[in-house]
This record gives structure tokens, C-alpha cells and sequence, in this order.
């Protein structure tokens, strides 16, 4: 989320990593309405284009870990990648879950969720998956509540010319090449947000990148201690696998701090 969002917020927003996916099968309905009930202000999830043009939510570039098919899901058609059983490599209570679209996430979910929608876009070259992602969510009349993020910078690039009012957010990791993850070219992109891993971040960074006007929205931050420092840092969104715990966490938080003012 960009700084806009959370400007009514005294405290970062929690942002559930592929839906609760420690409770659930990663990037499926059941997985982001689980969040919901948790108390997540909003998702993470991640989206690429199949066969025929669709915009699908899926992480790896291959059905093979996450479904019971194999291979590329851009050799997929909707209908096929549909078909395949998203559930039970998790565990066979979730046996028949499917592969949701953006299109589906946005019309059940955006109007109680904000959303950051990462494009998996593998190289520079664009195969129209921000141009899609653009489309939907005009139509969803989302563009005020996404965030689009990526890796990538001439996705991030796309984006900004396709509509300047969408929020996006700058991926970055400490295992990519200097110019990338240092931000030689973040200029070039102008993106709304940062989105570091969380351990490449102090509060001296996250203070120089709130006087730029940039949100800092780190990813994914698990554990308690880490939770705690980045909440008294004042991030702008953490997202984390453990929505309920970041929730429990920052509730004891700003209990404490009533406490303190009484």
C-alpha cells in the first residue's frame, strides 16, 4: 500500500502473504477469506497470465508444486488450469480447491480488502499481463484500494503509463544484483512504495524514504521480535504468512500504548 492509504492508520497494515498461508493452500479463496477472519487488512497474492490471456492467480511459473498438474501455466488454458485440484497437497480438507482468477478475487474481495497484486513477469518483454491487470482492475473500480508490485521494472514502468493513478510497489532482495537491490533505477519507475525484505531496512531507511513521500511495506516478516521492531519503526504495511499473530501483536501494542497515556 502507497503512503495514501495508510494516513488514517496509526498502525501498519497487515497484509497476508498469499492469503493465510500457513493455515490454508497459498493463493486460493479459502486462503485470502481465512485472512479476512484473522483481521488482515488486506492480501498479497500473485498473478499471471495462461494460455488464453487470463489473468490467474498462481506463484511458480509451473502448476507442479501447488496443483495436481504439471507444467507451465502459461500452457494452460483457463479452463484446464481450472480443472486441476489446488487443495490437497496442502492437506485433503482441501481437496478440489481451484485456481481463482484476479477477476474473481477483485469482485468477492476488493470491496472489503485492499490488495497488492504482484505481477510475475519473468522478463522485460511484456506478454500483456500488465495491461490485463490494469483492465480488471479498472473495471472492478479497485484503483484506489491495489497496489501493483513486481520485481520487475519495466513492469512497474508499464503500469505508471497505462494509469498514474495506480499505486505500485518496488520488490526488491538482498540475493539480486547490486543496481537492483541497492535501486539504481528506482527514478526511472517511480513507484509509490518500497517492498524490501524485511531484514534490508532500519528505521533510519524507513524514516529517508517517508520524507521522499514513499510507503515502505516490507515482506515476510514471521517472527514476533521482528514484528515488534518494524511496528516501532512505523512501516506502512507488514506482510507476513501469520496474519493472526501480526494482528494479536499490534492489538497488545496499542493496548499498551493507551495504558501509558492514562
Amino acid at each position: 500500500m502507497d503512503a495514501q492509504y495508510n494516513r488514517n492508520f496509526r498502525r501498519p497494515l497487515i497484509l497476508a502473504h498469499r492469503g493465510a498461508s500457513q493455515q490454508a493452500p497459498e493463493n486460493t479463496m479459502t486462503a485470502f477469506r481465512l485472512a479476512a477472519k484473522m483481521g488482515a487488512d488486506g492480501i498479497e497474492l500473485d498473478v499471471q497470465l495462461c494460455k488464453d490471456g487470463e489473468a490467474v492467480v498462481i506463484h511458480n511459473f509451473t502448476v507442479d508444486e501447488t496443483t495436481s498438474g504439471s507444467g507451465r501455466v502459461k500452457d494452460f488454458t483457463l479452463a484446464e488450469i481450472q480443472s486441476l485440484d489446488a487443495g490437497s497437497w496442502y492437506g485433503p480438507e482441501f481437496a478440489g480447491e481451484r485456481i481463482p482468477t484476479l477477476a474473481q478475487v477483485l469482485h468477492e474481495l476488493g470491496p472489503r480488502l485492499m490488495l497488492n497484486i504482484e505481477l510475475k513477469a519473468p522478463t522485460l518483454r511484456s506478454d500483456g499481463l500488465e495491461a490485463e491487470a490494469v483492465r480488471l482492475v479498472e473495471d472492478a473500480n479497485m484503483v484506489h484500494r491495489v497496489t501493483i508490485s513486481s520485481f520487475n521494472l519495466a513492469t512497474l514502468w508499464r503500469i505508471h503509463r497505462l494509469n498514474r493513478h495506480l499505486s505500485t510497489g518496488l520488490l526488491y532482495a538482498p540475493d539480486q544484483p547490486r543496481h537492483l537491490r541497492d535501486r539504481w533505477l528506482q527514478p526511472l519507475v517511480r513507484p509509490n512504495a518500497l517492498h524490501p525484505r524485511w531484514d534490508m531496512i532500519d528505521k533510519q531507511a524507513i524514516a529517508a524514504a517517508h520524507r521522499q513521500g514513499l510507503a515502505v511495506n516490507p515482506w515476510t516478516c514471521n517472527e514476533p521480535e521482528a514484528m515488534l521492531r518494524l511496528i516501532s519503526w512505523g512501516v506502512d504495511a507488514i506482510i507476513t504468512d501469520h496474519p493472526d499473530l501480526l494482528y494479536n501483536l499490534l492489538h497488545i501494542t496499542e493496548s499498551g500504548e493507551k495504558r501509558d497515556k492514562h
